[in-house]
C-alpha cells in the first residue's frame, strides 16, 4: 500500500514522502502512531490535502537536511581494510560501515540513503552521496588504506622474499662459475696427456 509519511521514520523515509509499505505495517503501525497517512487512488483530495498540511514540516525537514548536507559535503572517511593476494578488500565496503563512520563523526546519516559511484572493492579513494532529503544529496569521499599489520606482515614477506631470490641469484652464479672451471681443468688434462704421448714417441 501507498502511504505518505507525516514523519520521518528511520529507514523509510522523510516527512512528506510517498512510500510503499506492507498493508500490515501500514495499518499497523504507521496509520495507527500517526506516522503516515493512506495516499491510495481512493484518497488522492485527501493526500494532496495532508501533502499541503505538511508542508511546513517538510520545509523545517529539508532545512535540517541542508544543514547536513554543509556539515558532510567533501569530508573524507578514512577506512582500514585488509586485503587479500590479489589486491582486493575481504567484502566491499557496506552503505552501514560508511553510515557508522559518519555517526562517528557526528553526522546522522542513515544507511539507507547512502550509494557508491562503483562498488568498493580495492584500496584507494571512491566517491559516496547520501541522499539526505528530496533534491538535497551530500557529496564525499571514502579512502581506504590497507591493515598496518597486514602492510608490515606483507612488508616482512617481501623483504624475505627478496633475501631468497638473492640468495638464489649468488649460488646460481656460484654454480656457473663451478661450471666454467671445470672445461677449463679437462682441457689442462688433455693437453697434459697430449704431451705425455708425445713424449713417448
Amino acid at each position: 500500500m501507498k502511504v505518505i509519511l507525516t514523519e520521518k521514520v528511520p529507514a523509510l523515509g522523510s516527512v512528506g514522502e510517498l512510500v510503499n509499505v506492507s498493508p500490515g505495517y501500514g495499518r499497523n503501525y504507521l496509520i495507527p502512531n500517526r506516522k503516515a497517512v493512506i495516499a491510495d487512488e481512493g484518497n488522492k483530495k485527501q493526500a494532496e490535502h495532508h501533502k499541503r498540511a505538511l508542508a511546513k514540516k517538510v520545509e523545517e525537514e529539508k532545512g535540517a537536511a541542508l544543514e547536513l548536507k554543509k556539515a558532510v559535503d567533501g569530508v573524507v572517511l578514512t577506512m582500514v581494510k585488509k586485503v587479500g593476494g590479489n589486491g582486493n578488500l575481504f567484502g566491499t565496503v557496506t552503505s552501514s560501515e560508511v553510515s557508522k563512520a559518519l555517526i562517528e563523526l557526528g553526522h546522522d546519516v542513515e544507511k539507507r540513503v547512502i550509494s557508491f559511484a562503483t562498488p568498493i572493492k580495492t584500496l584507494g579513494e571512491f566517491d559516496v552521496h547520501a541522499k539526505l532529503f528530496s533534491e538535497v544529496t551530500a557529496d564525499f569521499k571514502v579512502k581506504v588504506e590497507i591493515d598496518p599489520k597486514q602492510a608490515e606482515e606483507l612488508k616482512k614477506k617481501q623483504e624475505a622474499a627478496e633475501r631468497a631470490a638473492a640468495k638464489k641469484k649468488e649460488a646460481a652464479a656460484k654454480a656457473a662459475e663451478a661450471g666454467e672451471d671445470a672445461p677449463e681443468g679437462d682441457s689442462d688434462e688433455s693437453s697434459a696427456d697430449a704431451e705425455a704421448e708425445t713424449t713417448e714417441e
